[in-house]
């Protein structure tokens, strides 16, 4: 079946993606299996090519893809070769990403946000603990300040 979601420039893009993944990522999924990671090289190879901020504004190193097409584009390849390389790809560029554009501060954006995009910086999420499953709002655990770090703590319920 013809998918007609995507248009010319998704196409070019993807195979400019599809080049990037046979060549820098395909040959090395052992490796990446057998380290349980991948590698930083290829991370700042994927920046390099504008795929790690696809979302964020270009004055922080973003490519400002103008909709979510691009990125669907992205884990598309990549699962090509493992689903398990598209779902690393999206919690780094598609889950973190608007945590960092909508959650921060000018200051930490500008901070953060330019090692996001290049692969300098990689990123992930906890986001479960043992009572709570998948359910985020059930969730107990917290950080809190504690002199120049921080400290997880469990919320306790008091029932009368």
């Amino acid at each position: 079946m013809r998918r007609t979601i995507f248009d010319t420039d998704h196409n070019d893009f993807r195979d400019m993606v599809r080049s990037f993944v046979a060549t820098s990522v395909a040959p090395r999924v052992d490796e990446f299996i057998q380290a349980g990671a991948i590698a930083r090289d290829v991370w700042l190879a994927a920046g390099k090519l504008g795929l790690l901020g696809l979302h964020v504004p270009e004055r922080y190193g973003g490519s400002d893809a103008p909709d979510y097409r691009f990125m669907a584009v992205v884990l598309e390849e990549l699962s090509r070769v493992t689903v398990a390389l598209g779902s690393a790809y999206s919690i780094h560029a598609d889950i973190v990403a608007p945590y960092l554009l909508h959650l921060t501060t000018g200051d930490q954006r500008r901070r953060w946000l330019p090692g996001f995009c290049s692969g300098e910086l990689l990123t992930a999420i906890g986001m479960t603990e043992p009572s709570g499953g998948s359910d985020l709002a059930a969730l107990r655990t917290r950080a809190v300040r504690d002199g120049d770090g921080w400290r997880l703590a469990r919320r306790v319920r008091v029932h009368e």
